[in-house]
C-alpha cells in the first residue's frame, strides 16, 4: 500500500539523535501540500523559513516523508500484524455500528438532549487508543461516545447512560457529552470545547509527579488529550501546550480536524489553518496526518505515544478527518457542500482499512463478515439491556453535585428532601407569581 508523505515540523536539538524517527530531517523546509478537503491553496509562503525565537540550544526543521511510498512485498514489510488488523478492524466497525444505532435510537425518542455522532473518525480514536495500556489515561469532548468504546468501556455502559439510565458508565448522570469510567481511566468527555484539554495536561502531570517524585519507577503511563479544529482558537489549547512543553509532560494532544465547527468551516476561522504547525512554537513536535487512513494514524501514534512513555515529552498531532453526519443529531447539516461530503464518503476508513486487510492476505471476507455480525450482536444486546434497566432513583439526584448537599437537597434528619410527596408542591405558583411580577413591573415602566 503507498503512503504520502506526513508533514511533521518541531524543534530539533543541535546534537539530535540520528536515530530518533522525527529527526530524520530534511534540512529546508519542505513545500506544504493543502488539506485534503479544502477546496483553495492556504495562505501560505513557501520561500519564509520558519523562524522561531528559541533558545540557542535548538532550532526548527522540518521533516517530511516521513513514510515514504513503499510497495508491501513480505510480512515484514506490513504494517500491522492480523491480530492486530482484526483488533482495529473490529473497534472500527463497533464504533461505526454504535453510533448508526444512536441515531435511530435518539429518533425514537430513546436520548435526549444533543447527540453528536463520530462517523467517518473511526480512523483516528482506533488509530491511537488500541496502541495504550489501561493505565493510560484519555480525555474526550462532546463526540466521546466511541473513544469511551475504543478504551474498552462496554458497549451496554455506553448505551446505558445514552439512554440515562442507572447502568451506564456514569450511572445515567452524564449523558451522551459526559462519559466517564475511572475503571478504564476515560477521564470524561467535556460538553464546552477546551473543557478537557487542561484536565488531560493535569493527568499528565500527575504521571510524571508519580515517576519523578514518588520514584514509581514503573509508572509510565501517558495521556491522549482528543479536541477539535475549533478548539484550536481557545485559550487553553495555548495554555497547555506551553504548559506540557515546559515540564515535558507524558500527553499527546490529537486534534480531530474535520474541517468544520459545527457550521463554521476550519479555512474561514483560523488565520493559519495547519494547526500542527503550532507545536514546534511551544517546542514539541507538530505532526500532521491523513486522519481517514488508520494505518498512518497509527504510525504517527506509535511515535508519538513511545516518545511521551519514554520521558520525551508532548507532541500536537493534527488528524485531518471528516464527519459523515451533522455536527449533531438535530443539525440538517445544509452548510457543506454536497461534493465535499461526497469526497470524503469515498474515503472511508474502514473502507481502506477492508481493503488493506484483504489484499495483504490479513483477512478474507468472511472473516471480517464475522466480525461484522458479532458487533450487530454487541449492538443488539446494548440496546436491549439499556432498555430494560431501571432509571436512577430520586435520591441520586444530589450525588456528585455538591460536596456536602445537607443544607441543599437533605433535610436535617438526613432524608433526601426530593423523597418527600411535597418536595416541589408550590413551586408552579411560585413560578406564576414571579411571572406576574415581572409583567406588572414591565407595563408599569412602559407607562
Amino acid at each position: 500500500m503507498a503512503f504520502a508523505g506526513i508533514k511533521v515540523i518541531q524543534p530539533l536539538a543541535l546534537h539530535a539523535s540520528s536515530s530518533d524517527p522525527y529527526n530524520r530531517a530534511a534540512k529546508s523546509i519542505a513545500t506544504p501540500s493543502p488539506f485534503l478537503g479544502s477546496t483553495r491553496t492556504l495562505r501560505i509562503n513557501q520561500s519564509l523559513p520558519i523562524a522561531l525565537s528559541r533558545p540557542a540550544s535548538s532550532i526548527v526543521a522540518a521533516v517530511s516523508d516521513v513514510f515514504k511510498e513503499k510497495k508491501l512485498k513480505s510480512t515484514s514489510d506490513l504494517l500491522l500484524t492480523k491480530e492486530e488488523g482484526l483488533e482495529v478492524y473490529e473497534d472500527m466497525i463497533l464504533g461505526r455500528a454504535f453510533e448508526d444505532m444512536c441515531a435511530q435510537m435518539y429518533y425514537r425518542g430513546k436520548m435526549f438532549g444533543f447527540v453528536h455522532l463520530y462517523n467517518g473518525q473511526e480512523a483516528v480514536s482506533s488509530g491511537f487508543i488500541k496502541l495504550l495500556k489501561k493505565e493510560d489515561s484519555v480525555v474526550s469532548t462532546y463526540r466521546d461516545h466511541v473513544h469511551a468504546l475504543s478504551k474498552g468501556v462496554p458497549a451496554r455502559a455506553v448505551m446505558s447512560e445514552l439512554f440515562g439510565k442507572k447502568t451506564g458508565c456514569c450511572r445515567g448522570q452524564g449523558g451522551s457529552m459526559h462519559m466517564f469510567s475511572a475503571e478504564h481511566n476515560v477521564l470524561g468527555g467535556f460538553a464546552f470545547i477546551g473543557e478537557g484539554i487542561p484536565v488531560a495536561t493535569g493527568a499528565a502531570f500527575s504521571s510524571k509527579y508519580r515517576r519523578e517524585v514518588l520514584k514509581q519507577a514503573d509508572c509510565d503511563h501517558v495521556t491522549l488529550a482528543f479536541f477539535g479544529d475549533g478548539t484550536c482558537n481557545n485559550g487553553q489549547f495555548f495554555e497547555c501546550l506551553n504548559m506540557a512543553a515546559l515540564w515535558k509532560l507524558p500527553i499527546i494532544f490529537v486534534v480531530e480536524n474535520n474541517l468544520w465547527a459545527i457550521g463554521m468551516s476550519h479555512l474561514r476561522s483560523t488565520s493559519d489553518p495547519e494547526i500542527w504547525k503550532k507545536g514546534p512554537a511551544f517546542g514539541m513536535p507538530g505532526v500532521h496526518v491523513d486522519g481517514m487512513d488508520v494505518l498512518k494514524v497509527r504510525e504517527v501514534a506509535k511515535e508519538a505515544i513511545g516518545r511521551a512513555r519514554r520521558g520525551e515529552g508532548p507532541t500536537l498531532v493534527e488528524c485531518e478527518t471528516y464527519r459523515f453526519r451533522g455536527h449533531s443529531l438535530a443539525d440538517p447539516d445544509e452548510l457543506r457542500d454536497p461534493a465535499e461530503k461526497a469526497r470524503y464518503a469515498a474515503r472511508d476508513p474502514i473502507t481502506g482499512l477492508k481493503k488493506y486487510l484483504i489484499e495483504n492476505k490479513l483477512a478474507t471476507e468472511a472473516d471480517l463478515k464475522a466480525i461484522e455480525k458479532k458487533i450487530d450482536e454487541v449492538v443488539e444486546e446494548a440496546v436491549e439491556f439499556a432498555d430494560e434497566s431501571p432509571a436512577p432513583s430520586r435520591s441520586q439526584l444530589l450525588e456528585n453535585v455538591f460536596a456536602d448537599p445537607r443544607g441543599f437537597g437533605i433535610g436535617p434528619d438526613g432524608s433526601y428532601r426530593c423523597e418527600d410527596p411535597k418536595f416541589t408542591e408550590g413551586t408552579a405558583q411560585l413560578c406564576f407569581d414571579v411571572e406576574m411580577k415581572n409583567l406588572m413591573l414591565n407595563m408599569h415602566l412602559q407607562g
